[in-house]
């Protein structure tokens, strides 16, 4: 079963709030939200409601102020469970919109976008299969974007409107 625990104060002081399940709007249960516990399952938090904003991947683990799950502030107004997947990984990345352009195909995670793809920026992308996470800078630092299997014929699609990913690396259950 998994849960997540919200507080509006650092070091798990404050007011709080308990959550097991998908949450579209937090706002009424906290305000702000400097730290985070989570005690079982794999989340995605994000800055807005209705799943929009930054997005911040939260595994198993305390989290004592927003900048230990590389927050840029102490919103987090909403938040999806996630089940863990155990299968093979495989993604395609291009460097033009709508699966254009050069294209190279993953199995593995990247720390340097540029030195393996020869490009900096990834327009589009198709997961075939895993869930994969896209990082704004390389190894694995910056705005995070998690990539559920799908095509992204944009990089707006995935909630990014700049295309400079310096990383990216499979969603794994030891990762979190």
């Amino acid at each position: 079963m998994g849960k997540i625990i919200f507080y509006e104060g650092s070091n798990f002081q404050g007011r709080s709030y308990e959550c097991s399940a998908d949450c579209p709007d937090t706002y009424r249960y906290f305000n702000c939200c400097n730290s985070i516990r989570v005690t079982g399952g794999h989340w995605v938090g994000y800055e807005k409601p209705n799943y929009m904003g930054y997005q911040y991947i939260l595994g198993r683990g305390e989290y004592p102020n927003f900048h230990h799950w590389m927050g840029f502030n102490s919103c987090m107004r909403s938040c999806q469970m996630f089940s863990p997947y155990r299968g093979a990984y495989r993604m395609r990345i291009y460097n033009r919109p709508e699966m254009y352009g050069h294209m190279m195909e993953f199995t593995d995670d990247c720390p340097n976008v540029y030195d393996r793809f020869g490009h900096h920026g990834i327009y589009s992308c198709n997961c075939m299969e895993g869930y994969w996470i896209f990082y704004e800078h390389p190894n694995y630092r910056g705005r995070q974007y998690f990539m559920r299997p799908g095509e992204y014929r944009a990089c707006s699609e995935w909630g990014c409107m700049n295309p400079m990913i310096g990383s990216f690396r499979r969603m794994r259950s030891s990762l979190v």
